[in-house]
């Protein structure tokens, strides 16, 4: 196994090449030399740039959305519009590249008692989106994600939407979908939900009050509808549809869609896969029916450690040290590097600490026990998740 360009924790696992994602030529030549049998892109932004419309064009089987498809993450405006023309059930909204006119209109939701949702339509990193309960916070929002540049130059304006989370990660196939165990994902960076919405600060697995109606509803209504919409504009999808969701008073309603494993749920929902999800991946790639993948018993809990004052500025280079971990506990590195065989902070998210357990509460009390083995300067980190 192969990872271009890796970390120091991925290192431990298989052989890392320094070859960033947006190099496609020296991907492809990596591909062709290595004579590799499946590609997996994992990030957003190669698939936003048509990483595996590359590499499918040249042979490779690839499991990862095609450029087009890629648009229902990298475009929150072409996702909404998918969205309503495929009758997924989500927000109503409206898309503004003025900024005086997406205040105007944010003024006119408060003054109707609709609180607002407001989102960067290009890619911000998980940072894009303002929860906003006030008219002061909706216009400060409006400034803010301008202030992103390219990704912020069009936004969309949703009616906030009130109920609790859950995601869903479904494989794709020609042939048909196969949806993974349920997560549940905290994005505010404080205990309790407060502070600014960030990447993610940490999930967990199984999710016991979701019944597996609403997951069943959430195929016909989400998932479904939506890669037909992509068939109907002849472009196949082959890969994984995150599906962000909300359990309303109406029912599951869809915030939005990531088109590649999300993080940090993908720590949560892997460790709770046996047997199968290689030759999963393998089959979505061809096209093929999927074969089932074994799902194991135990429950997970995963929290991300993050740099001292994300998601706004943060230092870099940070000394990190990390002591013995308990049987059961995997550190997945984010934001790390090593500098002269020191592991240092070299992002936001520095890393996420998952601990695999019989039931939830054994796991959330067997990853703050491991958190207490790794330090570095300002390390913040949620103390609820899974709580």
């Amino acid at each position: 196994m192969i990872c271009a360009p890796g970390n120091p924790g991925i290192a431990e696992e298989c052989e890392c090449v320094p070859i960033q994602v947006n190099d496609f030529a020296g991907l492809l030549r990596l591909g062709r030399e290595r004579e590799i049998d499946l590609v997996v892109v994992g990030p957003e932004d190669p698939l936003v740039m048509g990483l595996a419309d590359a590499f499918r064009e040249q042979g490779f089987l690839v499991f990862g959305p095609n450029k087009y498809s890629a648009q229902l993450e990298g475009s929150k405006a072409f996702s909404k519009a998918m969205m309503m023309r495929a009758g997924v059930p989500t927000a109503s909204y409206q898309t503004f590249i003025d900024g005086q006119m997406a205040k105007e209109y944010c003024r006119k939701c408060f003054a109707e008692g609709r609180q607002v949702a407001i989102k960067a339509s290009g890619n911000a990193l998980g940072k894009g989106v303002v929860v906003c309960g006030t008219v002061e916070e909706a216009e400060a929002a409006v400034d803010l994600l301008r202030g992103l540049g390219e990704a912020g130059r069009t936004l969309v304006i949703e009616e906030r939407l009130i109920g609790p989370e859950f995601s869903l990660l479904t494989l794709v196939s020609d042939a048909g979908i196969l949806s993974l165990p349920l997560a549940q994902g905290q994005k505010r960076v404080f205990d309790g939900d407060e502070g600014p919405n960030t990447g993610g600060m940490g999930t967990y697995s199984p999710l016991e009050w979701v019944s597996t109606g609403v997951v069943n509803e959430v195929e016909e209504t989400v998932v479904k509808p939506i890669i037909q919409a992509l068939k109907e504009d002849k472009y196949d999808y082959r890969g994984v549809l995150f599906s962000g969701l909300m359990v309303t008073p109406d029912g599951p309603k869809c915030i939005e869609y990531n088109v590649r494993f999300g993080d940090p749920e993908t720590e949560s929902v892997m460790p709770r896969l046996g047997k199968g999800f290689a030759a999963a991946l393998m089959a979505c790639a061809k096209g093929e029916e999927i074969p089932p993948v074994e799902v194991l018993d135990h429950a997970t809990c995963t929290v991300v450690l993050s740099s001292p004052g994300y998601p706004g500025d943060y230092p870099k280079g940070l000394p990190i040290t990390i002591g013995s971990l308990p049987a059961g506990v995997k550190v997945f590195h984010a934001g790390t590097k090593l500098v002269d065989g020191q592991l240092v902070t070299n992002g936001g998210r520095v890393m996420a600490v998952m601990a695999q357990a019989a039931d939830g509460a054994a796991a959330h009390a067997l990853v703050y026990d491991a958190i207490k083995k790794i330090s570095f300067e300002g390390m913040h980190y949620r103390t609820d998740i899974g709580a």
